[in-house]
């Protein structure tokens, strides 16, 4: 075989293998499209008002749980670490 015909096999494999995926990606789209239909009404309808902040229990452990993990990621001291605000998201 010459070297020229394995490489063209080569390539043609490949770009007939990543043609297989794009059109199963399409199939699998539309399979998931089809199995998961919602009301418009319901998708389109306002999230309620958040619920008015909930205090923290254990406040203080949690910030010095949430200053030793910093502190360990970065390899600082955590006497470095000053966390000015914690919000729940």
């Amino acid at each position: 075989m010459s070297n020229w015909f394995v490489v063209l096999m080569g390539i043609g494999t490949v770009f007939f293998g990543l043609i297989c995926i794009i059109v199963l990606s399409y199939v699998m789209s539309a399979i998931c499209r089809s199995g998961s239909k919602q009301p418009v009404a319901a998708a389109e309808a306002p999230a309620a008002a958040p619920a008015k902040a909930e205090s923290i229990p254990n406040r203080q452990a949690m910030i010095a749980a949430i200053s030793a993990a910093i502190a360990e990621d970065l390899g600082t001291d955590l006497a470095g670490i000053r966390i000015l605000s914690v919000k729940k998201l």
